[in-house]
């Protein structure tokens, strides 16, 4: 009888919690579970709710939960009466809610599990879930389940998730809203809203509250229910685990239950960040191998310009980090890549954090790079070098003449001197002019900025080039280049004495920027573009101007992208690659602002890129400006006939014949039979001249200059970035962050955070990786055969491009 008693005492239990024996389970009875509505605050239940919200989850986590109550009695909170279980890593989830009826006679357990995916703007998911219990008084059930989460703007969040079982026809639908009115996690308002076709009450369900962080990671809730009663919440996390606790209390105020939940895996904000952890990690930079701009999508360890410069921007917003280690050896780069980041690291100094480089062996650029550390550690089987700096050519014209290569140069115009050393057995009163002052230049930048960090007067640097450059270890640090020698695993207890304490590294990986969850931004942000032109300009090589035309009209056109930041570093090459890239900047910037970076060359076609922006941003050091166009004409002089090699034709047209020669078996570089006519030079050297008025044409419009302004400083002459600013070729003097902050500003996004689209994508692997070795050779791809295949693919028409020779200096 007794038993009886308490069967029939479960299945009305059963009935009043689901609504019916095999329903789905009202919404608002997995609220014991939640603090606040899903979308409300972090990602609710896992997708158990609404399978979209596992789209915002950025990191695997767990959380179990419990409470004192299955549905109607009460429990100690050692001893529950129900429990959830929810785990999940990115896009996916699974969870299972267990619930023990009266007298503990019989239990019920629902899983769930769920799969979510989209952006952070819209994202869709669905889950599938079934139900174990005693056959006696539960009818098992499968239940389908299907969400979407809508954050347009980072101030609301529209959640709308609805569930259906296999049979029966229960169905469920749920809308629930979010409200940050400052647009932060500080306060969060929400309401939802839920009803069931086969609702016992026969009626609609829902619940509107408000969540508070005043605190990173200390939050506050407090939720009305329209059942009159109403829950008051605390969860505190730690970092990668947390904690919480809800108290139910009916409309008298009396307390109904508690909630407890602990939760471990992803890292979420937290005070142990600024408090018990604050300052005590250095953060471990190894910067072996190149620096790039991008890197290949798989098998490519290489640092990229972002990624450094974001690093250093995250450890110096984190607080606990107390300083950078870096470590230089075998770092390759270039001297206008290894300046923006020194800048980025004298920026990083600001905050009061510390910088300790560790060097081995390094000329200028690396010393330079290396003396805004608080202290330079060098190896003690190390050497600086500190040998200045020099720009030469290797002059060809005997090497041609003993070829039987003939050349004509066709330069009209003072500096322009790509072709010089085809012609001439050393550099040109031009060249020379403008050579030497690029170097005096950077010698002068170079010099001012190691004086400044290192205090060492401008007389003793210049001494120290000109009559000791090379120094052993222990000469640099007697003299206060180095502060102290020992290797790279010895740099820890150095670190150690420097800050009076010891100190942890740790890796990029772990800052907090990197690591803080998606809630902590609702909705996409708003998108810059950085778009890279790089190379030679040419159609379907170097800059790829077919492809990246495309590019820039995609950016130009996507409603997302509220600036392009166009980084340019090429040397020119191709009249027209460049201009249909120029054209299609110029008509992006009607839509948005434009600004270029110019990087290490931004010279006559990479000058020619850059004319149309709102602004140009260059480095004190970028070879800019060359605003000219030169040509000439390869042809066989007697090499052919050396070679034993004869060519013939048949034609119609007087000039069918001109370009017409002969061809290098297996490597594909061929010259011309003959040279051009008088009258075929005269149409060439009009067609120069002519390009050349156009090309100062055209940057006289985009600088907002006359023609004589640019004329006067263009010729083909090379500037230094700084020298570029006087003339006004430049407008500001910085690096890819700098014109990332203006393109901010531009675009009305000055105290926003953004987020930095790279474009185009970069390929997926180097083909190079796939070519075989023999003999234990590797076979690499020859730059310099490829630039000559080049230019003698353009022979004979007019070029804004610079030496051979300033192209390899990328």
């Amino acid at each position: 009888m007794k038993r009886l008693f308490l069967l029939l005492l479960s299945v009305v239990t059963v009935n009043s919690v689901y609504g019916q024996i095999g329903a789905i389970a009202p919404y608002h009875t997995h609220n014991n579970f939640q603090l606040a509505s899903p979308g409300a605050m972090g990602v609710g239940l896992y997708g158990y709710d609404n399978p979209a919200m596992l789209n915002y989850l950025h990191q695997p986590d767990l959380m179990f939960t419990w409470n004192s109550n299955a549905g109607y009695l009460q429990a100690p909170w050692n001893n529950p009466r129900q429990w959830g279980l929810f785990m999940a890593v990115p896009h996916l989830g699974f969870g299972v809610i267990h619930t023990k009826l009266p007298n503990s006679v019989f239990s019920i357990n629902e899983y769930r599990i769920s799969l979510g995916f989209g952006d952070k703007s819209f994202s869709s998911g669905f889950g599938y879930g079934w139900s174990t219990g005693d056959r006696s008084v539960f009818k098992r059930q499968n239940v389908f389940t299907s969400g979407m989460l809508i954050r347009p703007i980072r101030y609301a969040s529209l959640g709308l998730a609805g569930s259906w079982a296999t049979s029966g026809g229960t169905k469920e639908g749920v809308v629930d809203l979010a409200i940050r009115p400052l647009g932060t996690e500080l306060i969060t308002l929400f309401t939802d809203y839920a009803i069931q076709n086969k609702n016992p009450n026969d009626k609609s369900t829902w619940s509107a509250g408000a969540a508070v962080e005043a605190l990173p990671g200390i939050r506050l809730t407090g939720r009305y229910f329209d059942s009159k009663v109403f829950t008051l919440g605390v969860q505190v996390s730690l970092g990668h685990a947390g904690f919480s606790a809800q108290s139910n209390y009916d409309k008298s105020g009396g307390q109904n239950y508690s909630t407890y939940a602990v939760r471990l895996g992803a890292y979420d904000r937290n005070m142990l960040r600024k408090t018990v952890q604050e300052k005590k990690k250095y953060v471990e930079m190894n910067l072996l191998g190149p620096i790039r701009y991008q890197k290949y999508v798989w098998f490519d360890k290489s640092n990229t310009l972002t990624g450094l410069l974001k690093t250093i921007e995250a450890a110096k917003n984190d607080p606990a980090v107390a300083g950078l280690a870096i470590n230089i050896s075998g770092m390759d780069v270039n001297r206008e890549l290894s300046w923006e980041l020194r800048e980025k690291l004298k920026d990083f100094k600001t905050s009061g954090k510390r910088v300790m480089v560790y060097i081995d062996r390094g000329g200028i650029v690396e010393y330079h790079f290396a003396s805004i550390a608080d202290k330079i550690v060098m190896d003690p089987a190390g050497m600086i070098a500190l040998e200045g700096f020099i720009m030469g050519r290797t002059f060809l014209k005997g090497t041609l003449e003993k070829l039987g290569i003939g050349y004509d140069e066709w330069r009209f115009f003072k500096y322009k001197s790509a072709a010089e050393t085809l012609t001439r057995e050393n550099m040109s009163e031009g060249d020379r002019e403008q050579r030497q002052e690029l170097l005096n230049d950077l010698y002068d930048l170079i010099k001012t900025e190691i004086c400044d960090a290192r205090k060492i007067s401008p007389e003793k640097f210049d001494e120290l080039v000109n009559d000791s450059f090379l120094f052993m270890p222990k000469e640099a640090l007697s003299i206060g280049l180095v502060d102290a020698l020992g290797r790279w695993d010895e740099v820890k207890n150095m670190i150690k004495n420097l800050e009076g304490e010891e100190k942890t590294f740790m890796r990029s990986r772990a800052l907090e920027a990197f690591m803080l969850p998606k809630d902590n931004y609702w909705g996409e942000k708003p998108r810059i573009a950085v778009i890279y032109a790089l190379g030679e300009c040419a159609m379907d090589q170097g800059i790829k101007a077919r492809k990246l035309v495309k590019v820039v009209e995609k950016a130009a056109n996507d409603p997302r992208i509220k600036a392009i930041v166009f980084r340019v570093d090429s040397p020119g090459g191709d009249g027209m690659a460049s201009d249909i890239v120029a054209e299609a900047l110029r008509n992006a910037k009607s839509k948005k602002p434009v600004i270029v970076s110019q990087g290490f060359v931004a010279a006559s076609g990479g000058y020619w890129l850059s004319m149309y922006a709102d602004t140009i941003v260059a480095a004190p050091q970028t070879i800019t400006g060359s605003i000219g166009v030169i040509g000439g004409w390869l042809y066989n002089n007697g090499f052919k006939e050396k070679l034993g090699m004869t060519t013939d034709f048949v034609k119609v047209g007087k000039h069918a014949d001109l370009g017409y020669g002969f061809t290098l078996p297996f490597i594909g570089l061929g010259l011309p039979d003959r040279n051009m006519t008088m009258e075929e030079r005269a149409k060439a050297e009009y067609f120069i001249t002519s390009f050349y008025k156009e090309f100062v044409t055209k940057v006289a419009s985009g600088r907002k200059k006359s023609y004589d302004e640019i004329h006067t400083i263009a010729q083909g002459r090379v500037w230094s970035g700084v020298d570029g600013k006087r003339k006004g070729l430049v407008d500001v003097l910085g690096g890819l962050e700098t014109a990332i902050e203006i393109a901010k500003s531009r675009a009305g996004l000055a105290k926003e955070s953004v987020r930095i689209i790279e474009m185009p994508k970069p390929d997926a692997f180097d083909p190079n990786m796939f070519i075989p070795k023999f003999f234990g050779i590797e076979v690499q791809r020859n730059k310099t055969l490829e630039h000559i295949k080049f230019r003698l693919d353009h022979n004979g028409e007019p070029m804004p491009i610079l030496p051979l020779e300033d192209m390899e200096l990328q």
